[in-house]
């Protein structure tokens, strides 16, 4: 495959980071989505770029010195706010903490030579108008792009259904409202694309095109926003691959079950077989490859 398999430790929370790394590099895995916060990575506890540096030499240590690539994801739920899930975000009145969360994250990409910094525009709070949140992103995301510059560390803004960003046409948008800046991509999570995305997976990817930073993968109903296994959803895995090879994507495309580490070992195993028969199977995809 020309972009490298890998699978996200928010499906790991019951295993250390270390035997997170052994089951997936055992799986065939040449990559890890690594989620900041609990339960693997505290981004502000002291020590942290020590912390950093040790997980640096083990990634480039790992394949037989071949290494782990990595994408740093900044999902984590309670990590600012024990209350409150993902609070404070990029479109909430008063972000100070999510700001210092997201320069903490690219500090520590830049540590670990990772792909990019992903992260998620907010749910728009109670009494904000969408252009309140429009406007807070334009004032906010120039400062972190900045600061991602200065750090040699790209970002990618994943669209997420029910958020103000929710779909690819809304980060494209957005990126282009603030400049165009290289510095910033786009994460497509594929199980997303069937809830909101009007032209689905393939017109997503495309749209996308070479912006594309990062890809996220997961089977989805069409219906609601819910994470699942491959052949549990309506996602055409064969489809998605040959897409991405089709718009010349080479970077990471990491499983992403983040309910789901009661049975991580299981489903890195069977997500692995799942996604190396699909890659099998593109060719008879061929004919539906082209975007809308």
């Amino acid at each position: 495959m020309p972009f490298t398999l890998g699978y996200g430790t928010n499906g790991f929370t019951d295993h250390p980071l270390e035997v997170t790394l052994d089951v997936l590099e055992s799986e065939g895995y040449g990559a890890v989505a690594l989620t900041l916060g609990f339960p693997h990575l505290d981004p502000f506890a002291e020590g942290w770029r020590e912390s950093v540096d040790t997980l640096r030499a083990r990634l480039d240590a790992r394949r037989d010195g071949a290494g782990m690539r990595v994408v740093v994801e900044t999902g984590t739920r309670f990590l600012l706010d024990p209350y409150r899930k993902h609070r404070p975000t990029l479109v909430d009145d008063e972000a100070t903490t999510r700001l210092r969360f997201m320069e903490r994250a690219v500090e520590i990409a830049a540590a670990l030579d990772a792909e990019c910094v992903s992260f998620f525009s907010g749910v728009l709070p109670a009494g904000a108008s969408e252009a309140d949140g429009w406007a807070r992103l334009r004032d906010r995301l120039p400062g972190l792009v900045a600061h991602a510059r200065s750090h040699g560390v790209r970002l990618s803004l994943e669209p997420e259904p029910g958020m103000l960003v929710e779909t690819v046409a809304d980060a494209l948008r957005l990126r282009d409202e603030i400049g165009g800046p290289p510095e910033l991509g786009v994460t497509v999570d594929v199980g997303h694309c069937l809830v909101v995305e009007p032209d689905g997976v393939v017109g997503a990817l495309h749209a996308a095109g070479p912006h594309l930073a990062n890809v996220q993968l997961d089977d989805m109903p069409p219906t609601h926003h819910e994470h699942r296994p491959f052949g549990e959803g309506e996602i055409d895995l064969p489809l998605v691959l040959a897409t991405l090879a089709d718009v010349g994507y080479t970077g990471v495309a990491a499983v992403e079950l983040p309910r789901h580490s009661y049975d991580a070992p299981g489903l890195a195993h069977r997500s692995m077989t799942a996604l190396h028969t699909a890659w099998t199977d593109r060719d008879s995809k061929r004919d539906t490859l082209e975007a809308p």
